[in-house]
């Protein structure tokens, strides 16, 4: 994963961010469209490293239609996939597309509608578009740089919090299970009468941040093209993104937290705590 500068971000020519929030936003239709139709349908998983570590061919599928797509309408800008891997020079290249066509496979297999497509265009700075589809819900959320934050085209903000009382934080388990801390940040958490969730999605833990639902959420280790769509929403939508020192960076080299502003001290402070 390339480490990314913290912002300001550069600008982006609105041209080409217009047209890849028209593309990408297209791309996210057609996997809800697929998604519904097959959820728990039959979708003949193969195992990775954990059992809970899935491969479908709704994947496989819908990653390969979104290659196909993208190269066509933003030829020379390199695809990183979940399922194929990165296109040559990716590394280096002043675009580059991360998708993950179903986040939360495992929730997918088993019909738990809990599951995202997740979709974005990043540069050096971090994400530029962000397209997350969460298709139980029938909502598209998209955003771009400097333009917001939308779901299903209504603009989003984030309400600052000024406590975590009360509130819902997110994490999720790494792929061995728990991540080392994980039940001292939980009652770190309830100490403060906050309650923590696992839901099995990434993509969805941020974007609910983003949409007020969450005050924050901690990923401990997560994959670029698993977070990079809803990061774009939640700065948009105004939370902040730090990684485990605290640092302001858009995608962190290996944790993140994505939090409300009033609340990101706080939970930050769990979590270092709880890791040592």
């Amino acid at each position: 994963m390339t480490l990314l500068s913290s912002r300001p971000p550069q600008p982006v020519e609105p041209g080409l961010l217009s047209r890849a929030l028209e593309v990408a936003g297209r791309l996210a239709n057609d996997a809800t469209d697929v998604i519904t139709a097959t959820a728990g349908r039959g979708t003949q998983p193969d195992l990775k490293d954990s059992p809970f570590d899935w491969v479908t061919d709704t994947d496989r599928i819908l990653e390969r239609h979104t290659r196909r797509v993208l190269t066509a309408e933003f030829p020379g800008v390199p695809v990183v996939g979940g399922e194929f891997g990165a296109d040559h020079g990716a590394d280096v290249a002043e675009y580059r597309w991360v998708v993950d066509p179903v986040d939360g496979t495992a929730n997918y297999v088993a019909g738990v509608p809990w599951c995202a497509y997740s979709l974005a265009l990043i540069d050096a700075s971090g994400p530029v578009v962000g397209v997350v589809a969460d298709p139980y819900r029938a909502q598209i959320y998209a955003a771009a740089r400097g333009r917001g934050a939308r779901a299903n085209g209504k603009p989003i903000t984030l309400t600052d919090r000024h406590g975590t009382a009360g509130a819902i934080v997110c994490t999720e388990l790494t792929r061995k299970g728990g991540w080392p801390g994980m039940g001292q940040f939980i009652e770190q958490a309830a100490a403060a009468h906050a309650g923590v969730r696992v839901l099995g999605s990434a993509a969805l833990a941020i974007a609910q941040v983003a949409l007020g639902h969450a005050a924050a959420a901690v990923l401990h280790n997560y994959r670029e093209w698993d977070v990079a769509g809803s990061v774009a929403l939640a700065i948009e939508a105004g939370a902040v993104v730090l990684d485990r020192h605290g640092e302001d960076s858009a995608l962190p080299v290996d944790a993140l937290l994505v939090a409300a502003p009033g609340v990101a001290d706080e939970v930050l402070g769990w979590w270092q705590d709880s890791v040592g």
